[in-house]
This record gives C-alpha cells, sequence and structure tokens, in this order.
C-alpha cells in the first residue's frame, strides 16, 4: 500500500488536484517527483532516521515532500504557519530538524529564524535567500528511487494553547516501505472500513499542517484515490469543487459546517453534492442544531451513489 503501486498500475490517474487552480499531480508524478526529492534528501545526508520540517501553506509541493520523507524512513513535522516566530524557532530546535521546506510566501517568517543548525534549506515557491529552489533540487536529481526505502512518520505538535507546544513523536517503524505490519499502513486498510478505495474522491478543506488532514490525505494515496486540496476554506468554493470533482468523501470541522449553513439557501442548493458518501467531522465538538441542519441537507442518502470496486493491491 504505497502511492508507488499505483504509479505503475494507473500512472495517469490524479493523486492531486488543487482547489484553486485546477493544477493536477499524476500518480506517476507524485512517484517521481517524491522519489528525486527523496534521493536529493539523502544526497545531503538527510537520511533514515533523520528529520525534515515543512513550513508551507497548502500547496502542490506540500503532499510531494511529505511522501520523500515517507519513503525515506524520516520524521516530519509540519509546522503551523500561523505560529510566531519564537514559536516555529521552539519546534524547529526541540525536533532537531536538519532539513527544512517552505515557501516564499511565509518569507516574513523565515527570515525572523535562526537557521545556522538547518544545513538543507528548500523553498518550493518562489526565491528565498540562502535556500535552494525546489525545483532546480529535483531537476537536477537523477529519476529513480532510494535503494532502500523505509517507511516514516509524522511527528507533529499540540497548537501550544496551554504553554509550547508539545511534539508527539511516534516511533519509526524501521520496516520496508509499504510493510503490512506500519503503522500507517494499518492506519489507510482501517480507511477502506469506511468505503475509501481508489475510486473516491478525497476533499481536504483544512491546513495540511494538522494531523488529521495530512495523516488522511496520505492514507488516501496509499488507496489510490485523489485528494482535493483547498488551499484555504471558502465555503462557496468548497460546494463548487464537491459538484465539479464528484468528491464521494470529506473531512471538516464543525466551523466550516456553519460557514456553509449561513450561505443563503438558494445559493447552497445550487450546488449538486449528491456525490457525497461520507462526510466526516472533528477537532471540536459538533453543535446539535449545526448536526440536524447538515444532516437535513446532505443525508442520510439510502439511494446514494455506490463507490466502484477498489483498484489497489491486496
Amino acid at each position: 500500500m504505497t502511492p508507488s503501486w499505483h504509479a505503475e498500475h494507473t500512472p495517469d490517474s490524479p493523486a492531486i488536484i488543487m482547489g484553486s487552480t485546477g493544477e493536477t499531480v499524476t500518480y506517476a508524478e507524485l512517484e517521481d517527483r517524491s522519489g528525486r526529492l527523496a534521493g536529493a534528501l539523502s544526497s545531503r545526508g538527510v537520511a533514515g532516521g533523520g528529520h525534515i520540517a515543512i513550513l508551507m501553506e497548502n500547496s502542490r509541493p506540500f503532499l510531494e515532500v511529505a511522501w520523500a520523507a515517507q519513503r525515506s524512513g524520516l520524521h516530519y513535522t509540519a509546522i503551523n504557519t500561523h505560529l510566531r516566530p519564537a514559536e516555529v524557532q521552539y519546534v524547529l530546535d526541540d525536533c532537531g530538524a536538519s532539513a527544512l521546506v517552505t515557501s516564499q510566501r511565509l518569507a516574513g517568517l523565515v527570515t525572523e529564524l535562526d537557521l545556522s543548525r538547518i544545513r538543507t534549506r528548500v523553498s518550493a515557491g518562489g526565491e528565498l535567500p540562502g535556500f535552494e529552489r525546489y525545483e532546480e533540487v529535483l531537476a537536477r536529481q537523477a529519476p529513480g528511487l532510494l535503494a532502500s526505502q523505509r517507511e516514516g512518520r509524522e511527528m507533529l505538535y499540540s497548537s501550544g494553547t496551554t504553554g509550547r507546544p508539545k511534539g508527539v513523536r511516534k516511533p519509526l517503524p524501521g520496516t520496508v516501505f509499504g510493510d503490512p505490519s506500519a503503522a500507517p499502513v494499518q492506519v489507510a486498510r482501517g480507511m477502506s472500513a469506511l468505503g475509501f478505495g481508489s475510486a473516491a474522491v478525497y476533499l481536504s478543506p483544512a491546513p495540511l499542517y494538522h494531523s488529521a488532514p495530512l495523516v488522511y490525505s496520505m492514507s488516501m494515496h496509499r488507496l489510490g484515490a485523489t485528494v482535493v486540496v483547498m488551499e484555504q476554506f471558502e465555503p462557496r468554493q468548497c460546494l463548487e469543487l464537491i459538484e465539479r470533482h464528484q468528491v464521494t468523501h470529506a473531512q471538516f470541522v464543525p466551523t466550516m459546517f456553519i460557514r456553509m449553513l449561513r450561505l443563503p439557501a438558494d445559493e447552497r442548493e445550487r450546488y449538486d453534492t449528491s456525490s457525497l458518501t461520507l462526510a466526516l467531522h472533528a477537532a471540536a465538538p459538533c453543535p446539535v442544531t449545526v448536526k440536524r441542519q447538515m444532516l437535513d441537507w446532505w443525508g442520510p442518502r439510502t439511494s446514494s451513489p455506490a463507490i466502484p470496486p477498489s483498484r489497489t493491491s491486496p
């Protein structure tokens, strides 16, 4: 259960679709680009057991970078882009990252950081002084995969509302990339019970630095599904994307439900959301009145379109 299987068997299937731009990354491209970055990191000494930090807005490279770390046996820490410079500095120092991937959009934050202990620095969107350009790093790296691929693991931090952010350091699986016993593979297998599979289209409307959006999106790639990533949540665009891409699964926080429900009724009903078979919500309690309104609007649907059988490997 890795994107590699889908890159081989359904190379042209979309792995990532960006909500605002429609930019699409196929499974073949995800395999090639994450493989090239994994090789580039390894050549710079960021190898199995190491640590990489991702400080980036929702963008196409985000999941490519995460997969490069996942297949390299690395810990990877996605950092909240709304943290203050001192809080970001604390996370970088605490997790011990030796590589950082960021973007020009966060230049104001990055320039406030002490990066003297981070040797490998890559800008995945625009130029930053002291950073290599992401596309140039990929272009200079020969295609192909690492000789030995191992499962990595995310190490994410709390929001820091009761003090400094706290990192949850999960042990590295230490297994071959895609080994069925690895915890990330087990998570993806569990999601298949909810109807997720290669024919699913998953909408991710929240920042990828949060645990659920990141882990769910990467689990979808293990299953061969398409992940539609919103750069930021906007209620009308969310409904339009559900209709345009025939989204089957989505994950929200209750505030997103509230913002959609505040749209005029004629605007809400303008969009065809009948493709949805499952809407998850998490992160905060959902008020009963909001849940009831969403159920009245979106379901339950006993005649929901069936999801075709999964194309994923056994």
